[in-house]
């Protein structure tokens, strides 16, 4: 049996994906109107909140294209937490006029394929560690998330690599995006045992176009073009609690 590479999980994440219902909308009245972004508003303050005590982290991006209008990314400490705050989200006023379009549950991924050969002690009393398994969510322009899975077909079947050949094209792989650093943001969630694909990347940039010159580039890395598989890209722009609700009304 190969050797699994070891991780270190950090916080629970959902993305929730949710399409407005706007024929709905457009037919509510002006005080169903006000309740409804109150109840969101509310909400958002909670979620605020949360981030300030540094017990988890949220954003709010529209998706631009027609999978979805709107995604509610969170990071809590637990799953039941995440369960509470999407059952709370689903109680609201300003629900009623979502319909979900799609859903994604992980936790805050870091794999020892990067580590520093000879680092000694425990690497969960690290700052730098703990930042990246507990992060506070940028707050950047921009976000594009997709899921991924690594192949298991045939002789293209990364599970069936040693360890010494997976550490070393994850670290071709990983200097990719190292040359994106200041202008990429990524955050990597494993979801094995948890969704329907192994991984979800999450990036956030200021530029959008360095979604498509990072992806476009690590296609050509082996990781990606002979082990990589990949679901449906989700693209969009930050909105502020203020930014939403103006676009609502």
């Amino acid at each position: 049996m190969n050797e699994a590479a070891l991780t270190l999980e950090g916080w629970y994440a959902l993305h929730d994906f949710r399409t407005i219902n706007w024929s709905l909308w457009n037919k509510a009245d002006d005080e169903e109107k006000a309740h409804a972004l109150d109840d969101l508003q509310s909400l958002w303050e909670q979620w605020k909140k949360t981030e300030n005590d540094n017990l988890g982290s949220s954003v709010v991006y529209s998706i631009v294209g027609q999978k979805a209008d709107l995604v509610f990314f969170h990071l809590r400490e637990t799953l039941e937490e995440l369960n509470e705050l999407e059952t709370e989200f689903n109680k609201t006023a300003f629900a009623r006029y979502t319909i979900p379009a799609y859903s994604y549950v992980s936790i805050v991924e870091l794999s020892n394929y990067m580590a520093k050969p000879g680092a000694t002690g425990d690497p969960m009393d690290n700052p730098e560690v703990q930042a990246r398994l507990k992060p506070i969510l940028p707050k950047m322009k921009h976000i594009c998330f997709y899921p991924m899975n690594k192949k298991r077909d045939l002789q293209d079947n990364w599970y069936m690599l040693s360890m010494e050949e997976r550490r070393g094209m994850m670290r071709s792989h990983g200097m990719i995006g190292r040359n994106y650093a200041g202008k990429v943001k990524q955050i990597i969630t494993g979801s094995v045992g948890l969704d329907d694909w192994e991984w979800g990347v999450t990036l956030f940039s200021d530029d959008p176009l360095q979604f498509k010159k990072l992806v476009y580039e690590m296609r050509f890395d082996e990781v990606s073009a002979r082990f990589g598989e990949f679901g449906s890209f989700f693209v969009g722009n930050r909105h502020t609690d203020e930014s939403l609700i103006a676009m609502m009304k």
